[in-house]
């Protein structure tokens, strides 16, 4: 029986009219709505549109038509698609298969005719579906509906699963060495690249690209990297689950509607077929896990591993690669801006308060992870944060705990079955649990994400030995020689007999990451601190008055005092005396502060201790650096006296 306001008619269709006499029609006439099913009456709820970045611009003067566009995206879709030993793929159809009705509307990508052989097969012969740039709505439904594992929280974030990796897998990266890479990156001992040749990523690549030909539909995304216009980079996401499409989705820069429909050709291609996993026999493969890097062919194939992580990191590694060819330094670094402009990086690896200290409700924003310092200034690589949630609270992170709410990815948490609240010091999963979101969803942060020159560059160390000042000043050299470190100490592990820290160092403050050798990135960084008047400064988040277990650690709010007087300028004018062994610069007095705590033998009181201590971290960080003292930098650059005489004396 039809509803009040709709008739069936004798040729069967539904037509929706006005109601008679109603007064909030106030005079307007509404034309009758014809529809030949209920699926097509539905279908006249969804009003076409296309993703956005906020502040972006926008524009309604399309110089193609609708079905141009479609068939310029599909050709470009099909070309990445194809199937290079076979020289074709699957026949490309933009929509999702669960929405027949609405196929014939959309034309498919006719493939040149070719003289069929033996080695055409019947995958040649079918059609996948591309559900291309989605929005955060349309994949919800994707993921719930298709997905196992996939739930929306109480907070309207979409709660998913990676399945059995719950973290990046370093030892299963594996980088494309050819005539130009063997010369332009970094190999051997301590580098993260380990080599792979041409024909194996072939046959991974191969693997990946059948794998989702084989699927019904795929996911697509196409979105950009890097804040900075002129130095953005074309990413293409190829994937097969919607978890991944709405990560990549906050996590790379969101295009405008024009941007969209001139995309074109994709700078770099991601070929996510994580839910298959590579042959074990196939060379250089030591698990049935591959990520693998080719930067000849600008594409990135994905094989045993469903966490999303895998692509974000992938996509930092070939920014390494590519900006710094023009001159552009790459930095794994938080960064925000005061309201008079002045701009900070924070370096630090887990644990050192990168997070806590980068954001700061009396400066803006400008990213929390991967950035770019160009001649124009700073900018952000992406469009979203990826944060931490394990042990969140309201109270500590006020603005990750308000960003969990619709279109956030919550990764491997546990919840409440019935009201869905997240419990988030729950690690039945695992202890990484994560929250990819966009970035807008910070309250203080800045759009566009890009400001001027930094004023100060601050590298954090959580150092657990209780040897290191709460602040250092840094001359070039120390600025360099700290960089290529990247310090940090972890505390005591629970394992029996384990009762001191240890040390940890990673290049560069993300050495998992970086193509070429540290102290080239090291030497960008110098020369753009002394072309553009940054102040390098060391700060020590860590342990005062002892080493981890006798001494404390130093309290939050003086560690903020101390980045506060660095923001301020302040700093610049106090007192300094020098320090033993590693030579550093510490301030006499810092407002806030007490001065006792500043120098951190004061705070021992067994001194002969203090001096052990602090004799063992430095031959720890001597022992470190031998990685680079011999080191070539192309053919016959070596790394310069000054770095090294820029570390501890024993």
């Amino acid at each position: 029986m039809p509803t009040s306001g709709s008739v069936a008619n004798r040729n069967g269709l539904i037509e929706t009219q006005k109601k008679q006499n109603r007064v909030c029609d106030e005079g307007e006439s509404t034309p009758t709505v014809k529809a030949q099913t209920i699926d097509e009456l539905h279908s006249l709820q969804r009003k076409k549109s296309a993703p956005t970045t906020p502040n972006g611009s926008q524009s309604n003067l399309f110089n193609l038509s609708e079905d141009q566009r479609h068939k310029q995206q599909l050709q470009s879709i099909s070309a990445s698609l194809a199937s290079l030993t076979r020289e074709t793929g699957p026949k490309v159809v933009k929509g999702d298969p669960a929405r027949r009705f609405e196929a014939p509307r959309v034309a498919h990508v006719s493939h040149p005719r070719v003289t069929p052989t033996i080695a055409v097969s019947d995958s040649a012969l079918k059609f996948t579906h591309v559900l291309y740039n989605l929005s955060p709505a349309e994949l919800y439904e994707q993921a719930i509906k298709y997905e196992k594992g996939s739930f929306i929280t109480s907070t309207g974030a979409l709660a998913t699963l990676s399945g059995a990796k719950t973290g990046r897998c370093p030892r299963d990266k594996r980088v494309v060495k050819d005539d130009v890479t063997e010369k332009e990156l970094w190999w051997g001992k301590g580098s993260p690249n380990i080599e792979m040749d041409e024909h194996s990523f072939m046959v991974n690549r191969e693997r990946a690209v059948d794998y989702l030909n084989s699927l019904e539909k795929v996911f697509v995304n196409d979105q950009f990297l890097n804040w900075d216009p002129e130095n953005r980079i074309k990413v293409r996401i190829v994937s097969a689950r919607a978890y991944h499409s709405l990560f990549m989705h906050n996590m790379c820069i969101r295009p405008t509607p024009e941007e969209l429909e001139n995309f074109g050709t994709p700078d770099f291609t991601i070929y996510n077929a994580g839910q298959f996993p590579c042959n074990r026999y196939t060379h250089y493969m030591t698990s049935s896990t591959s990520i693998d890097l080719n930067l000849a062919r600008k594409e990135m194939v994905i094989l045993g591993t469903q966490y999303a992580g895998e692509m974000k990191k992938g996509l930092f590694s070939v920014m390494h690669y590519l900006m710094p060819k023009r001159q552009i330094l790459s930095l794994h670094s938080g960064c925000n801006m005061g309201k008079d402009g002045d701009v900070a990086l924070f370096f630090g690896l887990s644990g050192t308060g990168k997070t806590t200290l980068s954001t700061d409700n009396n400066r803006y924003l400008i990213g929390d992870d991967e950035h770019c310092w160009s001649e124009r200034g700073v900018s952000n690589i992406e469009g979203g944060c990826y944060a931490k949630c394990i042990d969140l609270s309201r109270e500590k992170e006020p603005d990750i705990w308000n960003g969990i709410k619709f279109g956030t990815v919550l990764e491997n948490v546990v919840f409440d079955e019935h009201v869905r609240d997240v419990d988030y010091a729950d690690k039945s999963v695992t202890e990484n649990t994560r929250a990819a979101y966009p970035i807008e969803y910070i309250p203080n942060v800045k759009l566009p994400c890009v400001g001027p020159h930094p004023k100060n560059v601050i590298l954090l160390a959580c150092d657990a030995f209780g040897v290191l000042p709460p602040v250092s000043k840094l001359n070039l050299s120390q600025t360099m020689y700290h960089f290529i470190s990247g310090y940090t100490a972890l505390v005591a592990g629970t394992e029996e007999g384990i009762k001191e820290p240890q040390a940890t160092f990673s290049a560069c403050f993300g050495a998992a990451f970086i193509m070429l050798h540290p102290t080239k990135y090291a030497a960008m960084l110098a020369e753009k601190m002394q072309k553009h008047g940054a102040t390098g400064w060391l700060v020590n988040t860590g342990w005062s008055g002892g080493s981890y277990g006798c001494g404390s650690r130093i309290k939050l709010p003086y560690t903020r005092k101390i980045i506060d007087a660095i923001h301020s300028g302040s700093l610049l004018s106090a007192e300094y005396k020098k320090t033993q062994i590693f030579g550093l610069e510490i301030p006499t007095e810092v407002e806030g502060v007490p001065s006792e705590i500043l120098d951190p033998e004061n705070t021992w009181s067994d001194k002969k201790a203090y001096k052990e201590t602090l004799l063992k971290l430095a031959g720890l960080f001597k022992k470190n650096f031998e990685t680079f003292t011999n080191c070539k930098i192309g053919e016959d650059n070596k790394l310069t006296e000054e770095i090294l005489a820029a570390g501890p004396i024993v």
